[in-house]
């Protein structure tokens, strides 16, 4: 059996578990709930490999889970984009899922907008707008504006983004983390043919989301 990467910021909370088996050696419940506990988090926190499609114009999931929405919205207010619709996928990621998240697309980054908010239930349609979030707003080298937005849920209480403004990324590459349970909105142009349904699976890095038009 091979066992997948782990994301470093899993690395604290599995080295936790086990300080906790190695002080609780003598006494074998407490070994057992450290051993279990950092199990548990080896299997959030894993960093499984992915290789994203190549046909170009292609947008991917930005993360492991189930398509529970997709629509036509205005994006994000924070990122001061237009205020013409696009269309909108959401990504709800269980607590069993792999919560890295892959960038969409290639492109350049233009903005990282974090934007406190609450801690309700991430599959509500509200989360969107209501709920802890941050936004990456990626600009492909044809000139196409892909945002993602990593939102936090009812037990996620930690986004993580390594992201930066003016970072190159390419389809698929890892740039953040949410603890916990979570959701993923993709923001792409309305125009974009989208490639999956409502109740679908999605394999991040991997899973065809959308073609785009140019």
């Amino acid at each position: 059996m091979t066992i997948p990467p782990i994301h470093r910021a899993g690395l604290p909370f599995i080295a936790g578990g086990l300080g906790v088996a190695a002080a609780g050696r003598r006494h074998r419940w407490v070994r057992n709930a450290g051993l279990s506990a950092a199990g548990a988090c080896a299997l959030f926190f894993r960093h499984p490999p992915r290789v994203p499609p190549t046909r170009p114009g292609l947008v991917v999931a930005p993360a492991d889970g189930r398509v529970t929405l997709i629509e036509q919205v205005v994006p994000p207010a924070e990122l001061n984009l237009s205020d013409q619709p696009m269309t909108r996928i959401s990504v709800f990621l269980s607590i069993f899922d792999a919560h890295v998240q892959r960038a969409p697309v290639a492109g350049e980054v233009i903005s990282v907008k974090y934007q406190p908010g609450h801690f309700g239930s991430a599959e509500r349609d509200e989360a969107s707008a209501e709920n802890e979030r941050n936004s990456v707003w990626i600009r492909t080298p044809e000139g196409v504006d892909v945002v993602a937005v990593q939102i936090a849920g009812l037990i996620a209480r930690r986004i993580v983004c390594t992201a930066k403004v003016g970072d190159k990324l390419g389809l698929g590459d890892t740039y953040g983390l949410i603890r916990f349970g979570s959701r993923l909105d993709t923001y792409l142009p309305a125009d974009a043919a989208v490639r999956v349904e409502i109740g679908q699976r999605a394999i991040g890095g991997e899973t065809v989301l959308a073609e785009l038009t140019r």
